[in-house]
């Protein structure tokens, strides 16, 4: 769901990436104060409110969200056992609302923008030691490896499934870890190559 840009003129896409980032802080902010299911709907419908704005289509919004009911679900399952359904409907609603807005904002703007908005933020923590464009390739790095780990992923499924191993998890968690550490490695001996071995 991170990096999944598309192109477009609507009025988020034409948005500055730092006014998106700062409304969606504002929101995860502000979702601290949602108490009641009422207050949830609302920050839900919010949210879903401003998905035409950035022109997201029904079967994108759907993709989306799809793959966040393998989490959600299971959460409330949990969840309405210890604290209730009131209370669950709001920690269930808010992340969802969060979500949505989060890949709004990834919809409808390009990573090399909100990574040189961060960039821009780090600018004061140089006085401190700290590199902004250090952070900047470490947030690109970071935001790059979770397709790649997903791509991954897929490759251990299929080869599970090749072998008839479809409900053995260590089948798939202990080749997914090789793999990742392979290619870990593979990006270290990268970056080393290019003089940020520190």
């Amino acid at each position: 769901m991170i990096g999944l840009y598309r192109p477009g003129t609507s009025p988020l896409h034409r948005l500055p990436a730092g006014a998106k980032l700062a409304g969606l802080a504002a929101a995860g902010v502000g979702s601290v104060l949602v108490d009641t299911p009422a207050q949830t709907a609302a920050f839900v419908a919010g949210a879903l409110a401003l998905q035409p704005l950035g022109r997201v289509p029904l079967r994108v919004l759907v993709d989306m969200v799809r793959p966040l009911m393998w989490v959600l679900i299971p959460l409330a399952v949990f969840q309405v056992a210890f604290i209730g359904w009131a209370r669950t409907t709001v920690l269930v609603g808010v992340i969802l609302a969060l979500v949505l807005l989060a890949n709004l904002v990834t919809l409808t703007t390009r990573t090399t923008d909100l990574i040189d908005v961060v960039v821009a933020l780090c600018r004061p923590l140089r006085r401190i030691g700290i590199d902004p464009l250090r952070v900047g390739l470490v947030l690109n790095l970071a935001i790059r490896c979770v397709p790649l780990m997903a791509d991954l992923a897929a490759e251990v499924r299929d080869a599970q499934q090749a072998r008839g191993l479809e409900l053995s998890a260590r089948a798939f968690v202990v080749p997914l870890l090789v793999r990742a550490l392979h290619r870990a490695d593979d990006m270290g001996d990268a970056l080393a190559a290019r003089g940020l071995h520190d």
